[in-house]
């Protein structure tokens, strides 16, 4: 036998004064939930600031919605030497092929066991060309260029990051270079690494970077009269409905705040 409470309504088994509740029974009536708030992405103009994640998540650096992310910021300073594992020795060997590395290197970076070496915009081309050529280095293969946006992070806020790796010694390094949307302007490096042409159009196409120098720059994903760049977080959400089994999703602009 079920037994309900006094206070509560026989057929919903609910107070009157709780979230969902109808008094007298029959369907729950639609509810705001508990500290619910406005700030969902469809409440929001069309840049958003940095750093906000989806279904109204701020601060935190998560951005899946789904609570207990923290993200680890890396100070903006470079890192000390000694830099640990074989780093020493590929700075020092870049240091001995590279005259003038102080002028090309604005910082090094050692984060979670991975090398990244933030180069000037102007100087990529001739480092990376080091770092394939020099005998000490030899980073052969270019695995990787894509794009990053920092907004509200950092003032040259577009990043274009270049993963190299040496086949000979079994090393990686990143090299780095930082542009602002001002003039996002940086060299090609397709004469150094014939596998960056597409991965530098793919970049070009989301973040809007133009590589100087490169044979045939147009987009690559998008079609060629598109406006704008995806990826950039400051792109405005938008979308079409999608119908999957019988639902249909909004596009993200038109979501509610989920909590």
């Amino acid at each position: 036998m079920v037994t309900t409470s006094p206070d509560k309504d026989p057929v919903t088994n609910q107070t009157p004064s709780q979230p969902g509740a109808k008094p007298g029974g029959g369907v729950p009536v639609q509810a705001t939930p508990a500290g619910a708030h406005t700030g969902a992405p469809a409440e929001l103009p069309p840049s958003s600031v940095a750093g906000r994640g989806m279904f109204g998540i701020q601060g935190s650096g998560d951005t899946s919605g789904f609570g207990g992310l923290v993200r680890r910021r890396v100070g903006a300073g470079g890192s000390e030497r000694p830099y640990g594992s074989y780093f020493d020795e590929v700075y020092d060997a870049l240091e001995e092929a590279f005259p003038g590395l102080d002028d090309a290197i604005e910082k090094v970076v050692v984060d979670r066991g991975e090398l990244t070496l933030h180069v000037k915009a102007e100087r990529i081309a001739e480092v990376a060309r080091t770092m394939r050529d020099d005998e000490s280095l030899r980073f052969e293969l270019c695995s990787s260029v894509s794009g990053v946006d920092y907004l509200g992070a950092d003032e040259r806020r577009l990043h274009v990051t270049y993963h190299l790796a040496s086949m000979t010694y079994r090393r990686r390094v990143r090299l780095e270079v930082a542009v602002g949307t001002d003039d996002p302007r940086v060299p090609t490096v397709t004469q150094v690494y014939p596998t960056a042409d597409w991965q530098e159009r793919e970049t070009y196409d989301m973040f809007g970077v133009v590589f100087e120098g490169h044979p045939g720059l147009t987009r690559i994903l998008m079609p060629d009269d598109w406006e704008g760049y995806p990826q950039r977080k400051d792109y405005p959400l938008g979308g079409v409905p999608v119908e999957y089994k019988g639902a249909e999703i909004p596009p993200p602009d038109r979501r509610r705040s989920y909590q």
